[in-house]
């Protein structure tokens, strides 16, 4: 059907231009990278900051509240604000305070806000897997004499994350496409590399080639979560039956 409609030669030489593809993958993939670093320094950003969210949100006592509802605020803030939104306003907003020592980089100003938005989210699977822990490991941890620092450590957050760690992998998949949108502030990344050639050529091959290639970026990624929630999967159901 595809194929044989009466406008697919243009969608073909407009979409799928063999030749404009092969001009634009270097260029593509030097833009790629600049993505992948994103990916990597992002992601352990975001780990950290979440972890902080999830054990603030976690305490408990009422000499706590003021940093719970800190917590609970910026979670609720980043959760509901578009990453698109977040981008313009970190990206833009920021630089044009003129404050001494603010960065103007877009690679690092793109960066700080996929923190931002990423954290309160990770922040939020942390937290499940913290209260997911039996009470009785808190009591056995603190008949032991442990304190609260070293409960958390050693016995609460070891087990948290082994029992999230399927939902941060999803996570992390998600977080590998939405890299690709710091070219909305002039960072030459892939996305914004095809964009640069599309306007030279008119021609939409290049942004088929950055789709591709960072369908290929994920693909790895997914499978990774798909192994390690059959392997969490399937330890469920043996304690089951035990």
């Amino acid at each position: 059907m595809v194929t044989r409609s009466p406008g697919w030669p243009r969608v073909q030489a407009t979409f799928f231009s063999l030749d404009v593809g092969r001009e634009a993958f270097l260029p593509i993939l030097r833009g790629l990278w600049v993505n992948v670093q994103v990916l990597l320094i992002g992601g352990a950003c975001v780990v950290v900051l979440g972890l902080g969210l999830a054990v603030l949100r976690t305490l408990r006592g009422p000499a706590f509240a003021p940093l719970r509802f800190l917590a609970t605020a910026y979670v609720d803030l980043f959760r509901g604000m578009p990453l698109i939104i977040t981008l313009y306003l970190v990206g833009f907003g920021l630089p044009a305070l003129r404050l001494q020592g603010i960065p103007t980089s877009p690679f690092v100003l793109g960066t700080a806000a996929i923190v931002l938005t990423y954290s309160a989210y990770v922040a939020e699977v942390f937290r499940a897997g913290i209260e997911s822990v039996h009470p009785s490991q808190r009591a056995a941890a603190r008949s032991l004499g442990l304190t609260h620092r070293q409960m958390m450590r050693i016995v609460v957050l070891p087990q948290a994350v082994r029992n999230v760690t399927p939902a941060l992998l999803n996570d992390f998949v998600a977080l590998q496409k939405d890299v690709g949108l710091i070219s909305v502030l002039g960072a030459i990344d892939a996305v914004r590399a095809a964009q640069i050639i599309v306007g030279q050529t008119f021609n939409f091959t290049p942004y088929v080639v950055a789709g591709l290639l960072f369908v290929l970026l994920a693909v790895p990624s997914a499978r990774i979560a798909d192994a390690v929630s059959a392997r969490a999967r399937r330890r469920q159901q043996s304690g089951s039956v035990l």
